[in-house]
């Protein structure tokens, strides 16, 4: 499955790093920016959440919750947001059900070796739960800028 611009998006509910349950239905109200990243601790999805840290003050100001996403497990989300010092939830896909829901588990190619996994997509959703705007050329350093443009 993927979804579209205008789609409301795929209710789901997973782990954070506290190992507490969220949906995304619980933000109801206010816009959230849902970001798929490959894995903590690597250099490209370092550099895309402290841009995300860097820049949280304005994204709250502009009403946004800021979720992370990947198919790492809790423990190495915690590890990573204490590392980094982000102010915002991971969510653990260890079972890429919400990868699935998004279309973002998906083949890549990498010298020649096909394998699954996370495309780097970011969705900006709606206080409705409408999608509102896919980024999915994510510009790691400079990602907020994509969103508050």
């Amino acid at each position: 499955m993927s979804v579209e611009v205008g789609q409301m998006a795929p209710d789901f509910e997973a782990k954070i790093e506290t190992g507490e349950s969220i949906k995304l239905s619980d933000f109801k109200g206010k816009k959230v920016i849902l970001y798929f990243y490959p894995k903590d601790n690597t250099p490209g999805c370092t550099a895309q959440a402290c841009n995300l840290r860097d820049n949280y003050e304005a994204l709250q100001k502009a009403g946004y919750v800021v979720l992370g996403i990947s198919s790492d497990s809790e423990k190495s989300h915690q590890k990573f947001i204490d590392k980094q010092e982000l102010p915002f939830s991971l969510i653990a896909d260890e079972d890429k059900r919400v990868h699935e829901l998004f279309g973002t588990w998906v083949e890549k190619s990498m010298y020649g070796r096909k394998y699954m996994g996370t495309a780097r997509t970011t969705f900006v959703i709606d206080e409705e739960g409408k999608i509102e705007e896919i980024i999915e050329k994510v510009k790691t350093k400079d990602h907020t800028a994509q969103i508050l443009k």
